[in-house]
């Protein structure tokens, strides 16, 4: 399957602004009784702005021109009552949306976490970490951006231009149709330019995810630069990025700035039309002067709040182009799904390849049907040239993969009828390169362990005996308590590949798979391990990938595994044979 978030598309390629933002607001449908407030402190907050210059032209008609004074300061009083209130509904709708926000933003990222929790590894090796990482942060926080500053300025905006547009029409609808004008021309306008903002704000999202992808990899792989001396490669590299995050940074900063002077100058030519109208209005007796400046007031009313959309339909776009990167992970579903099945038959072997075949998504097949038995309590070895597939073998027999054909059983049933939590109960794997966490060497052993997760350490070292770890437990200062770095500094490698069999062994699987679990120990502590591995309880399977000879010299059973085929390789001399050739001896 293609999970490559840079390839995918939608299933509905082309989607309108109104359900996108629908399926935006879905986000906090949780929090719809605060919307609800919020929406109401606005249309408070917009009415009494909007009925403030009404108030006025009528006191100076009625009042001021007539020199009625205490009429002047009646509504004057009216008027900052009004202001007092309004600026009490402001602060509530902005503390409301504030927390509604930074709710939705706790709430979208446990969802994209949760997502990626559920996807399988084939979908991070065709996703760089950087490009998520981005997408969980920055993306987010340009939807969280929108929906704390901008969504009640949005609806706000829309609300006052609706009630002045309102006013406009009703006041006197030939000067209100010639103060519109200009506003069918700003949606023309806006209408034709909002795909490109969209457009370059989401290559703009797209090259910052590749800055932070390309960032990651050099400080991940900054010992091999030193080592090699290769800082001028990645500096190359990261300029080559940094350019084009730079060039995509300025069209977008371009993109979103083009609505505003646009905007600006129909509200200027519509105030004019105002001024020019209504001045001829007034000598013909059909207007006052009191109408007027409320009339003014209204254009402004209307036009400002557009001027102020022109910014925030930026956000806006900003925001769609990261929810669609963010709907992107969101959509994605795992092809490693739990089947059922009725019926199957109890096999005496642990685990069987039925004519299994495998490729990546990217690249040909791999295995080509491939079929063998793995039989309880017994050691397995494969062996093979480096990228014959013994890696990818193993890797089917945990299920971090499915087969593109065939059928691998588990205790003769269908290994995709297993649920993950039954499935890592009974088979446990060692990577090649374990991953640690930050924490202590007790934090990493427990780790998805949930029989232990309660002991103390008295109780964890008894445990930790009786599994025969204690000598490897020894070889850390602090025992249990040695503090491990996620990056690993505070440790060597082949004491994270210890901790990485330690967490494994304790689990007490059915099957035990170690992937060049040994490539990096020394031979006093490979031996020890030997010792462990023999006091492993009967019903555990072995199945061991190296290179080492003493470490499958004891193997019951050898595959070779190379050109797409795994085969029985018979003696240890006869597999040394065959290992050396690369092909099968007749």
């Amino acid at each position: 399957m293609n999970y490559n978030l840079n390839e995918v598309k939608e299933k509905e390629e082309k989607k309108s602004t109104i359900a996108v933002l629908r399926k935006l607001l879905q986000l906090i449908a949780h929090e719809r009784k605060n919307l609800w407030l919020a929406f109401i402190a606005i249309v408070i907050n917009s009415s009494l702005l909007l009925l403030a210059p009404y108030l006025i032209g009528h006191t100076i008609d009625t009042y001021v021109t007539t020199k009625q004074f205490n009429g002047v300061l009646m509504f004057s009083g009216i008027l900052f009552c009004m202001f007092l209130i309004t600026l009490v509904t402001g602060y509530f709708q902005t503390k409301l949306m504030g927390s509604v926000s930074q709710r939705m933003l706790y709430t979208l990222r446990n969802a994209i976490f949760s997502k990626l929790q559920e996807l399988p590894v084939s979908f991070f090796n065709q996703n760089k970490a950087g490009d998520l990482i981005s997408r969980v942060n920055n993306d987010t926080d340009k939807i969280n951006q929108f929906f704390s500053q901008s969504l009640v300025q949005f609806l706000s905006s829309i609300f006052t231009m609706i009630g002045a547009g309102v006013f406009l029409l009703v006041i006197n609808t030939k000067l209100g149709a010639a103060t519109l004008t200009p506003a069918i021309l700003i949606l023309l306008f806006t209408a034709l330019v909002s795909a490109w903002v969209k457009k370059k704000n989401a290559l703009n999202l797209k090259s910052v995810g590749g800055l932070s992808a390309g960032i990651q990899e050099s400080l991940n792989n900054f010992k091999v630069i030193i080592a090699f001396n290769r800082r001028d490669y990645f500096r190359k590299r990261f300029d080559e990025t940094n350019r084009q995050n730079y060039s995509t940074a300025i069209w977008a900063g371009i993109a979103n700035t083009v609505f505003i002077p646009v905007y600006g100058l129909f509200s200027s030519m519509a105030q004019l039309i105002v001024l020019v109208y209504g001045i001829h209005l007034i000598t013909i007796g059909e207007f006052t002067i009191g109408l007027l400046i409320s009339y003014l007031s209204y254009a402004v009313n209307f036009y400002n709040p557009l001027r102020q959309l022109a910014a925030l339909w930026s956000n806006f776009q900003v925001a769609l182009a990261g929810w669609d990167r963010i709907s992107q992970i969101l959509s994605m579903e795992s092809d490693l799904q739990t089947i059922d099945v009725s019926d199957f038959k109890a096999s005496e072997s642990l685990l069987s390849f039925k004519n299994v075949h495998f490729g990546y998504a990217e690249g040909q097949e791999i295995l080509h049907n491939i079929s063998f038995d793995l039989e309880r309590g017994k050691t397995y070895a494969l062996i093979g040239p480096t990228g014959g597939g013994k890696t990818t073998t193993a890797s089917l027999m945990a299920r971090l993969y499915d087969p593109t054909q065939g059928t691998v059983l588990l205790n003769g049933k269908d290994i995709r009828s297993y649920t993950a939590a039954e499935r890592t109960e009974k088979i446990g794997f060692i990577l090649q390169e374990p991953f640690l966490f930050t924490g202590t060497v007790k934090d990493n052993i427990l780790y998805g362990n949930a029989n232990y997760k309660d002991f103390n350490n008295e109780q964890l070292e008894a445990v930790i005996k009786e599994a025969h770890l204690e000598a490897l437990l020894a070889l850390f200062d602090q025992g249990l308590e040695t503090e491990v770095t996620s990056n690993s500094d505070s440790i060597s490698l082949g004491q994270k590949q210890l901790i990485a069999f330690m967490r494994a062994v304790l689990r007490n699987p059915e099957l035990l798979i170690l992937d060049e679990a040994t490539a990096n120990i020394d031979t006093i502590t490979e031996q020890l391990l030997g010792d462990i591995l023999k006091k492993l309880p009967k019903h555990t399977t072995l199945v061991i990938i190296a290179h080492r000879l003493n470490t499958i010299e004891n193997a019951d059973e050898i595959f070779f595994v190379n050109s797409g085929e795994v085969i029985k390789a018979g003696t240890m001399e006869h597999a040394m044979n065959m290992l050396l050739k690369g092909k099968r001896n007749s």
